[in-house]
């Protein structure tokens, strides 16, 4: 074997490695909501601003595959200070997983409102209006640049910047509607 296809082949399992952790992730996160959005709607929430849904799942769906072509087809390589992205990324994930045990079983991938609720002030909520949101911002740019794909962290980020912008309007507007709660 030469020299040049050890780190290749490090690099790619280091990076299914990655992308497996993250589908995990996604898909016990898929599974809790699925069970808070039952329960949530039982006690009465309605849903709000579901339409921007499907911008937020494109998000969610093109990051691995532009961080897949990214490494594999345009050759994308983590740089000397790639350490420095893994440790925000595990920054971002444990004020992901403080914001989504604060909130309990009031977290939700959907905007579920629960009339008369006022919203969660404590945990993360109490320093920042969007913890979740500002994790997975966090979490999209440092693992994109953890591998090197500087393009995939500007188009992603600003992707998911848009996303956000819609949902905080909705969710903005949901609480309005809502009344003091």
């Amino acid at each position: 074997m030469s020299s040049t296809a050890r780190p290749d082949t490090v690099l790619l399992l280091g990076l299914a490695g990655f992308l497996i952790v993250v589908l995990a992730q996604r898909m016990v996160e898929l599974v809790h909501s699925a069970r808070t959005g039952r329960a949530l709607r039982a006690r009465g929430a309605t849903e709000h601003g579901a339409g921007h849904f499907p911008i937020l799942v494109l998000v969610h769906v093109l990051f691995p595959v532009s961080l897949i072509a990214e490494v594999v087809g345009l050759g994308a390589r983590p740089g000397v200070w790639w350490w420095v992205w893994l440790v925000l990324w595990i920054g971002a994930q444990a004020l992901r997983y403080w914001a989504v045990r604060t909130l309990g079983d009031r977290w939700n991938v959907r905007i579920l409102v629960l009339p008369g609720v006022p919203p969660v002030r404590t945990g993360p909520y109490a320093y920042l209006a969007h913890p979740n949101y500002v994790a997975v911002g966090v979490e999209l740019l440092a693992a994109s640049l953890l591998f090197g794909a500087w393009r995939t962290a500007v188009g992603i980020t600003l992707l998911n910047a848009f996303a956000l912008w819609i949902r905080i309007g909705a969710e903005a507007r949901a609480m309005r509607e809502q009344g003091p709660g």
